[in-house]
């Protein structure tokens, strides 16, 4: 076994869901105790989404509905539908730097910059062995 990536990895960040109606889904978490500390518009092929950070304590669960033409891919999912779970990092640069050169399969080019949060946050994606996607991700 290859050894551990020296990574600071201080929590996970959030878990992302796919959801075929914000609204509903929105409503949905609050019930739970979840709050919405963030929302956002993002562009998805051209076409605009929704992206809420819903928060309850410590947790937060990122729900997003990816533009009309791509509802029908959620809606046709045999199993779950968690896509991604990300992890807090604190020097987003640092953290793509050290896994580019560990070898691991990164989805981006480069961290990329979201128009979330106060300041900003970037991110970016690695895949594991079955395709699931890990997102590190640095709050601005």
């Amino acid at each position: 076994m290859e050894d551990p990536v020296r990574l600071a990895i201080r929590s996970i960040q959030h878990i992302g869901i796919p959801v075929t109606n914000i609204i509903a889904s929105e409503a949905f978490y609050k019930r739970l105790g979840f709050t919405n500390v963030m929302q956002s518009a993002f562009m998805h092929n051209d076409e605009s989404g929704t992206c809420i950070m819903m928060k309850r304590e410590e947790m937060i669960i990122e729900l997003y509905q990816l533009p009309g033409s791509e509802l029908e891919n959620i809606r046709n999912r045999k199993d779950g539908h968690i896509d991604h779970v990300a992890f807090d990092v604190p020097d987003i640069d640092e953290a793509f730097t050290m896994l580019k050169a560990g070898g691991f399969t990164i989805m981006e080019a480069a961290p990329v910059f979201l128009n979330f949060w106060q300041n900003g946050c970037k991110y970016f994606n690695i895949a594991g062995p079955d395709g699931e996607r890990l997102e590190f991700n640095q709050v601005l």
